[in-house]
């Protein structure tokens, strides 16, 4: 070891072991304290103070920080060794900071620093503080052990110019089942989406691999951080694909020490809202609907129903009806519950239309009745002949009921299905909007609802209506919204969202190259970006992919090339090289043994997570047995699954989309399975970028047009 680097190893030591010192010795202090269980405000509030110093104690206790920068504020005579952590940690006696919270405004400059000589600033809460960087610094510490330390600019030495060194050491690690906090490695790009302000809609196109996913959950955490008196982690929300997905991700906002935020799919959410009153068509059937292969496969285009039904047209047509049924709703005639008595409709209809006019129907509807049931009352304590009394009582209350019957109370799927009756039966729509609706999207819709099945674009329509009919609580609106995988929302569903949402504060990210559930899905990110106030959306676009080698990254590209007219971004790949992406041809008698051995030749390197990516789910299932039945240990990731469990895994290309494997083997890449359509590159662009180190695409029959043409070194065959 060069001595200046032993210097540095020596010195960091020395620092590491003061400083566990003092987390430990705080630490101890906290845990002496006995928790309070009473009843006083002010004791309630500290100990939640300590609750909070205990938890980010520990989590600094292990890993305290993984960077230095030695920063010299403009006016101060020396540099200020800064170490910059998960987060923040001061030193009881003092309040000296010892660790630097990564969200903090001086832990920018750790991630926007690119280099050189010139000035560099940060916005602080008191405005813009410049300054000089002498010494740039990334810091491995495992388990409490300093494993590495690297310089990546030092002003006072050779290295004059930030390196991604450190950058490719991280990213040639190997992957688990879990996704992991990026925080050491946040780049430039990343940490300006990160750290944007809050009351806007962020749009982020990121190609496969560019970190989109853990930028998004770290913004999270950065606006926990940053808006703290404004946001709370219960009143965030995380809509992500799948729940498998779910699990994927779940051990990032815990490693950042944030808890409390909801993560859930969209259905899931909507059918808790709609309190189980429909079942969702079986997912499984329509994704083996949607993935099959051959001439049946069907045509992805406009006239999908889900396009149909996920559009704002629909969204408007809805309003439509609901205003039609508004208009309609309140009764056309006196209440008279017995001869002499009478309500005037001209009464009721005021009530409705101008002293409720701002609660939700069902509301309004249910104050109306009630008042109608307190003037029935009133009119009852005028009569006291005790006989007479009671006939007007038992006639009352009967006509009471009718009249309540006459004015029928929905929820949202009784409306809903009110809407696809036939043209005779349609209660609330003109002829004109009745016949705005394709009649075998009505015929389809209609014999599923008197199932009480709905498909998922039927969702946002029915969220929609209940928003209507209810209205919107408190504990129904986020402070913020993070939609993963957004290129497979509709806009219907976003518009929906973004009445739920304040200040119209989201992140919302994906890649329309990804975009392989196009029947409901969106084709450009206008559609998105028009349902938002002017001025209020902020698009970003990482081309950067830090996901895979250069050589997968060139592959992909190449697929998207041959398959899209035009591909929204190609990825850029950092310079960390590895295997040719191999093309590999066999006979089919001789392809499970042949897999088996590639399998085995994978797993005698460094290799740990690999992935066997079958077009179809009944093509999974098949290898799965074969595979097994060999004494290969695998797992089968299926839809609807919940967990992923790592080592080798078989999967069903589209269910693959947002996670990450070692190494990737996809079968079957011949013209039946991947013909050279816009929809089939793209889903052989997903399973191609779920690789980090490792890509093989595997056909008996004659290779894909999406292949069987791409040269160059990156790709053997």
């Amino acid at each position: 070891m060069e001595i200046s680097v032993q210097n540095a190893y020596d010195e960091e030591m020395k620092r590491l072991e003061d400083t566990f010192t003092e987390i430990n010795r705080q630490l101890a202090e906290l845990k002496n304290i006995p928790p309070y269980t009473g009843h006083d405000h002010t004791e309630q509030v500290l100990d939640s103070i300590r609750d909070s110093r205990r938890r980010s104690l520990a989590v600094a206790q292990t890993e305290p920080y993984f960077g230095r920068l030695d920063f010299q504020e403009a006016g101060q005579e020396q540099p200020t060794p800064l170490y910059i952590g998960k987060v923040g940690v001061e030193k009881d006696t003092t309040l000296q900071l010892l660790v630097v919270d990564w969200r903090a405004p001086v832990a920018s400059l750790f991630y926007s620093y690119t280099g050189g000589l010139d000035p560099v600033e940060y916005d602080s809460p008191d405005g813009l503080v410049a300054g000089l960087v002498y010494l740039k610094r990334n810091l491995v510490i495992r388990k409490q052990i300093l494993q590495r330390v690297v310089d990546t600019f030092d002003r006072t030495g050779n290295n004059m110019a930030v390196t991604d060194e450190f950058l490719l050491y991280r990213l040639g690690e190997n992957k688990d089942n879990k996704l992991r906090d990026i925080v050491s490695t946040i780049q430039s790009e990343q940490d300006s989406i990160i750290r944007a302000v809050k009351n806007s809609a962020m749009l982020i196109q990121g190609v496969a691999g560019s970190g989109k996913t853990t930028v998004a959950l770290h913004r999270l955490a950065y606006l926990l951080y940053q808006y703290r008196d404004q946001v709370r982690a219960e009143r965030m929300i995380i809509f992500a694909p799948n729940r498998m997905f779910l699990d994927y991700i779940s051990g990032v906002l815990p490693e950042l020490g944030v808890g409390d935020i909801q993560q859930t799919t969209f259905a899931d959410w909507a059918l808790e809202l709609l309190e189980q009153e429909v079942k969702l068509v079986d997912p499984v059937e329509q994704l083996r609907y949607w993935f099959q292969t051959g001439p049946a496969r069907p045509i992805m285009d406009d006239s999908a129903a889900g396009r149909f039904k996920g559009s704002v047209r629909f969204m408007q047509w809805l309003e439509q009806a609901i205003g039609q049924y508004e208009a309609s709703a309140a009764p056309k005639t006196d209440f008279s519950p017995w001869a002499g008595a009478k309500l005037s409709q001209q009464t009721m209809q005021e009530w409705y239309d101008v002293e409720y006019r701002f609660e939700p129907l069902m509301k309004r509807r249910d104050r109306v009745l009630a008042r109608v049931k307190r003037w029935l009352e009133m009119e009852l304590d005028k009569v006291w002949e005790t006989s007479l009394k009671k006939d007007y009582k038992k006639n009352g209350s009967a006509r009471l009921r009718e009249f309540t019957k006459s004015w029928m109370g929905y929820t949202p799927f009784s409306f809903y299905k009110e809407l696809f009756q036939t043209a005779s039966k349609a209660k609330f729509l003109t002829a004109e909007l009745y016949n705005e609706i394709p009649q075998e999207l009505l015929a389809s819709t209609e014999a599923l609802l008197k199932k009480k099945r709905v498909m998922p674009e039927d969702l946002a329509a029915l969220l929609y209506i209940r928003s209507k009919f209810v209205g919107i609580h408190g504990d129904l609106t986020f402070d913020h919204t993070v939609i993963d995988e957004a290129q497979d929302f509709s806009p219907f569903q976003v518009a929906l969202l973004n009445l739920h949402t304040r200040n119209q504060s989201f992140t919302i990210l994906g890649d329309l190259s990804q975009g392989i559930h196009a029947y409901m899905g969106i084709r450009k990110w206008e559609e998105f970006t028009a349902l938002f106030e002017e001025g209020k959306t902020a698009y970003f676009q990482l081309n950067r992919s830090y996901r895979s080698t250069l050589e997968i990254i060139y592959f992909a590209n190449e697929v998207l090339k041959l398959g899209l007219e035009q591909p929204v971004a190609l990825a850029v790949p950092v310079f960390r090289s590895g295997d040719a992406v191999n093309i590999v041809q066999v006979e089919e008698a001789a392809l499970i043994p042949s897999l088996i051995a590639a399998i085995h030749k994978l797993q005698t390197g460094d290799i740990t997570t690999v992935a066997v990516l079958a077009r179809t789910e009944a093509r999974s299932e098949a290898l799965f047995k074969q595979l097994n039945a060999a004494g290969l240990p695998v797992n089968l990731i299926s839809a609807g699954q919940q967990h992923y469990e790592g080592g080798i895994s078989i999967v069903p290309t589209f269910m693959s989309k947002g996670l990450e494997f070692d190494a990737v083997m996809i079968m079957d890449v011949d013209g039946l399975n991947y013909p050279a359509t816009e929809q089939d590159a793209k889903l052989l662009y997903v399973g191609c970028t779920r690789a980090l180190h490792s890509l093989q695409l595997w056909h008996t029959a004659t290779a894909s047009p999406l292949i069987e043409t791409i040269q160059g070194d990156f790709v053997v065959r």
